[in-house]
């Protein structure tokens, strides 16, 4: 086997709306909107910058099916500075942009592979010496809607000792919070004889198998405070006995991120609103160059609890954080990239409160007392999966029951079972202290 380094990338959503973002400043809205694209434009320049043999993308190039003409067209000059290199690119259509969408306007470069409705595979090679490294194996979306376990239709070739990739957009192992596309359990994967399963569908990145490689490289760019974190792609270098090495490479324009604060020690307003400011300044030195949009989370027990629970405070403080960041989006030229700026631009989207009133937590467990069985029972459950299981079904089962709130509990996400007990029972400890404070429970 030939020794040979590829790019895997998926999910680029080019041409992203960015809808739903209130306060948002027409200039920064204009990066936001521009990010995908960015992040795009840097892939193309590290598959160049690294020298890959080729780049596979895992479906969802663009956001919708009715891709726009601009992101053809920046789609198509991405292509072409491929192709001045020699790069090939193999890649799969996947839910947002299936066959059934209207078809492209441009047609593709001789060097850029597109896989159609049935799996199909093909010969990828060394670009130094044209031999022969790899087997790539993908199949398209025909529609928005593909039920079907895709990767069951993916075979080895027989007596080929090239190493086998396999693009496919889909749910593994089913997990929460993705539409479950092109369903298929790790043992699928694992028992096609494949050496790297190339996924996308799932924004966030993750290996799930190294033998053989699964892997969800996550979105190009988070679109979302929903998709936190750095985004990119893969550089995978194939040593010529068949193992492979990953590299992460960051790829985002806007860094989406949610940041706890936590208020034990804060006394005064004053420090909690430098406790804020610091953190920001801190967020601009390691992102300088990019926007970082941030949730801010106030987590904790301390004095400064019933100040937070005042709306007119949290909403006066994001006003003003806004106000001092749009002068900084000043100093961008209309035109101009956020690596004009000397740091970074922080954009703070919005504040949430998860702080409670001060308690002696030890000396609530061991009361023989309403508050003290629910510290317990929540110690309890943190450490028996099952009772975690049953305790989050039932505190659930009406919300599931109402169609709306159900929607609704899609679309936002749900955090995992242990932080959800952890913020309940936080909350129920919180008011049931403040009943007790003030005499509306009895000892």
């Amino acid at each position: 086997m030939n020794a040979f380094r590829f790019l895997h990338a998926a999910d680029l959503h080019l041409d992203t709306p960015f809808s739903g973002m209130s306060g948002v400043p027409d200039r920064l809205r204009a990066h936001l909107r521009e990010s995908t694209f960015a992040a795009f434009d840097r892939l193309i320049g590290l598959a160049i910058e690294e020298e890959v043999d080729f780049v596979v993308i895992s479906g969802d190039i663009y956001d919708a099916a009715d891709s726009s003409l601009r992101a053809q067209l920046r789609l198509r000059e991405g292509w072409d500075k491929l192709g001045k290199h020699g790069i090939p690119v193999y890649f799969i259509r996947g839910n947002h942009d299936p066959l059934s969408s209207r078809r492209l306007r441009l047609a593709l470069p001789p060097h850029v592979k597109e896989f159609g409705g049935q799996v199909e595979s093909t010969t990828a090679v060394r670009r130094k010496d044209g031999q022969p490294v790899a087997i790539v194996t993908g199949v398209s979306y025909k529609t928005a809607a593909v039920s079907d376990n895709l990767s069951l239709q993916y075979h080895r070739q027989p007596g080929s000792s090239l190493y086998h990739i396999a693009l496919l957009h889909g749910n593994v192992e089913g997990q929460e919070g993705h539409d479950a596309y092109a369903p298929c359990s790790l043992a699928d994967l694992q028992a096609s004889g494949y050496d790297y399963w190339a996924l996308g569908h799932i924004h966030k990145r993750q290996v799930l198998c190294k033998a053989p490689w699964v892997v969800y490289p996550g979105n190009l760019q988070g679109r979302s405070l929903k998709e936190t974190g750095p985004k990119g792609c893969y550089i995978v270098d194939v040593k010529d006995n068949g193992e492979a090495e990953l590299s992460f490479r960051r790829l985002e324009q806007v860094l989406w991120l949610e940041v706890q604060l936590p208020i034990e020690g804060l006394d005064t307003e004053e420090a909690w609103k430098t406790l804020v400011e610091e953190r920001l300044d801190e967020l601009r030195e390691e992102e300088a160059g990019k926007i970082t949009v941030v949730r801010l989370v106030f987590t904790g027990r301390g004095s400064l609890h019933g100040l937070l629970q005042s709306e007119e405070e949290t909403t006066e403080l994001l006003q003003e954080l806004r106000r001092q960041e749009s002068l900084r989006l000043t100093e961008l030229e209309p035109h101009a990239g956020t690596s004009a700026l000397s740091g970074g631009i922080v954009w703070p989207a919005s504040l949430r409160v998860e702080t409670g009133a001060e308690l002696d937590r030890d000396q609530l467990l061991s009361e023989d007392s309403f508050l003290g069985e629910l510290l317990r029972l929540g110690d309890k459950a943190a450490g028996d999966a099952e009772l975690l299981s049953e305790i989050t079904a039932q505190a659930l089962a009406d919300l599931e029951g109402h169609r709306q709130l159900r929607r609704h509990m899609k679309e936002l996400g749900l955090p995992d079972k242990a932080d959800l007990l952890r913020r309940a029972e936080e909350m129920a400890a919180t008011l049931l202290a403040e009943e007790e404070a003030e005499g509306r429970l009895p000892s």
